[in-house]
């Protein structure tokens, strides 16, 4: 049953182009919450094929890459989100898979996973912004117990992407 306000699938797929800058736009404008000072960093795969198709996709040869994440390898791209203590967006960037943009938006971030942690990152990000990266997986690195408290909600984030994930 079809609702007669609503467009077909195949019209759908023919706006796109159409309405993605002004969506985007809106978005960035209109929809991002305000900066806490506690923010978090997660990232969500958008694979656009399955890895034994890679050679033979075309709709984003272009654009797509491949990339690794602890799950294993995908080819197509990364949706990076910061969100604040209370669960509104700050900002987001989509990227081919295998880019990390953490320095791009690094001014909005606090805490972050394993998979943006490295010693170069945490050093540059303290030599450019002042800004320590925070994470549960450092082996020789005792936090303090309010970066441990701090850390449990980083919950936030990534409820977040499982629900863009969700079917």
């Amino acid at each position: 049953m079809t609702h007669p306000d609503l467009v077909s699938y195949n019209r759908f797929v023919e706006l796109i182009p159409s309405v993605i800058v002004p969506l985007t736009l809106y978005l960035r404008h209109a929809c991002l919450g305000a900066c806490t000072g506690i923010t978090f960093i997660d990232s969500t795969t958008l694979a656009v094929c399955k890895n034994p198709r890679i050679h033979y996709h075309r709709t984003f040869a272009e654009l797509a890459r491949r990339g690794k994440t602890s799950t294993g390898w995908f080819y197509g791209f990364k949706l990076h989100l910061i969100v604040n203590d209370h669960g509104e967006l700050i900002d987001f960037v989509l990227t081919p898979g295998n880019v990390k943009p953490v320095p791009r938006l690094a001014r909005r971030l606090f805490f972050g996973d394993k998979g943006y942690l490295s010693r170069a990152l945490r050093d540059e990000l303290w030599r450019m912004f002042n800004i320590q990266l925070i994470t549960g997986i450092c082996a020789n690195i005792m936090l303090p117990l309010l970066d441990k408290l701090l850390l449990r909600r980083r919950v936030i984030v990534e409820t977040i992407v499982d629900q863009l994930l969700a079917d």
